[in-house]
């Protein structure tokens, strides 16, 4: 169908905020340490991945270890009850 978008379209269209959301929101609801193909394959794209763990370390919402990454405390509490979710 033409009105359908590709993945990449769709990503394209989203603003980092809501990639990194979602990036968080994966590792809440799955153990981690992710791989960052992990965390590339999940988003479908390892480019979008990237940027978004690269702003999510500078801010203290992730830590990285190699090519590994999980969330910091604060941000698995925050993604519990949802901050800036309103």
């Amino acid at each position: 169908m033409p009105d359908q978008l590709t993945q990449e379209e769709a990503l394209a269209r989203l603003s980092d905020e809501h990639i990194d959301r979602v990036i968080l929101g994966f590792m809440d609801e799955h153990p981690w340490p992710w791989h960052l193909d992990e965390v590339g394959r999940e988003l479908g794209s390892r480019a979008k991945a990237s940027d978004a763990i690269r702003r999510l370390t500078a801010t203290g919402l992730m830590h990285r270890s190699g090519e590994f990454v999980f969330p910091t405390r604060t941000a698995t509490r925050a993604t519990q009850v949802e901050v800036g979710s309103v």
